[in-house]
């Protein structure tokens, strides 16, 4: 869907190297998120985009920038990253990045930040790491003339294992999200391969292939580019705390033993559901997730949320199912504030989170209020 288009950080990390893009080059389109930050990063907005990296990006990035804490998001320290200032990696903040736990920061899409905040941590990541933004050339946008069906093999034999064979990912970023492909131009691609990205496990291809197998890889990447655009959106307005319980008069769910006290199966949570038990179900991922795609009756309630969701959430006894993407570090944060810090003892963290449940064929219902609902069939 056009309107989903989404490039998650995670990947740009992994291929770090932005290029810059002259206004000459540029198309003519609509402004990017952030992708120009302000030419002074004052210290009162390093101050706010410190606290907000913390706040939005340490769960999964970790406190220090170091990566892998959670979901295999990769460290935020990439020299060949930071020093590069192509708008694409504005886009992944601001719009998250399809089919991965990298939701859309931007408030336009539902999520918490400003294009300008966006900037600022730009800027503020770049000078936190004391890396200065390099000037890449002035054909950041020709196309790579290389042989797809050769990178096929090539991507096959030194890519796949990290990145999967179908570029779903795993130690690697998932590589293939042709909506990213369609707005990453080739020198970006050919960047990270020759360079690799410091401090993680991608290694510097450039003494490992031939400039003619990075051209071919680089092509084969770029085949699997549809070039999709985004589309405008149309947001609904999420439920309100006061109308967050399920089936109001159904009983109480009989979850049994929680795995660790803590976690609920995918089947166990279906199967309540359909009985309809009274229940309280939050979507603990940043709100521009909740409006693509959620489980039916689920109240976004993003992690970094504070006593807004205890004062508003039932206090008799109701059960409280919390959910995220990672699978589960922002729904077990969630639930670990509601318990200690709130009283709250019938809790429990979605075990698959919400990619297992839809893999699982648990339907799902869509936020954006211009769609139906997706309902994947149960095998």
């Amino acid at each position: 869907m056009t309107h989903r288009l989404v490039v998650r950080t995670a990947l740009l990390l992994l291929i770090g190297g932005l290029t810059r893009v002259t206004a000459a080059q540029a198309p003519p389109a609509a402004p990017s998120p952030a992708s120009r930050p302000p030419a002074v990063l004052t210290d009162e907005a390093a101050r706010r985009a410190g606290d907000n990296y913390q706040r939005y990006c340490a769960l999964c990035h970790g406190r220090d920038r170091e990566g892998h804490v959670n979901d295999h998001a990769p460290s935020l320290r990439s020299k060949s990253l930071l020093e590069s200032e192509f708008p694409v990696l504005g886009e992944a903040i601001g719009y998250g990045r399809q089919g991965t736990p990298m939701g859309g920061y931007l408030d336009e899409v539902g999520g918490p930040m400003t294009r300008q905040e966006i900037g600022d941590m730009l800027r503020w990541l770049r000078k936190t790491a004391a890396v200065e933004a390099i000037d890449m050339g002035n054909h950041s946008l020709d196309r790579t003339i290389g042989d797809a069906t050769r990178g096929a093999a090539v991507y096959a034999q030194q890519c796949a294992t990290c990145h999967g064979t179908k570029g779903e990912g795993g130690t690697g970023t998932a590589l293939g999200n042709a909506a990213m492909l369609a707005l990453t131009p080739d020198r970006f691609l050919r960047h990270a391969i020759v360079n690799g990205r410091q401090g993680t496990p991608m290694p510097a291809f450039g003494g490992v292939l031939s400039k003619t197998q990075i051209d071919d890889v680089t092509a084969f990447l770029r085949s699997r580019s549809t070039g999709s655009a985004a589309g405008k959106r149309t947001l609904r307005t999420p439920p309100a705390l006061a109308d967050a319980v399920i089936n109001a008069t159904g009983r109480a769910p009989e979850f049994g033993e929680l795995k660790e006290g803590r976690y609920l199966s995918a089947a166990a949570l279906d199967r309540e559901l359909k009985a309809k038990r009274r229940m309280v179900l939050l979507d603990t991922r940043v709100t521009s997730m909740w409006q693509m795609a959620h489980i039916e009756g689920a109240v976004p309630i993003p992690y970094y949320s504070r006593d807004v969701t205890l004062a508003a959430l039932p206090r008799d006894g109701t059960w409280i199912v919390a959910y995220c993407e990672c699978p589960r570090a922002a729904a077990d944060s969630v639930v670990k504030r509601l318990r200690e810090d709130g009283g709250f003892k019938n809790t429990a963290v979605l075990y698959e989170g919400i990619q297992g449940w839809v893999s699982l064929g648990y339907p799902v219902v869509a936020g954006d209020a211009t769609k139906p609902a997706a309902t994947p069939a149960k095998p």
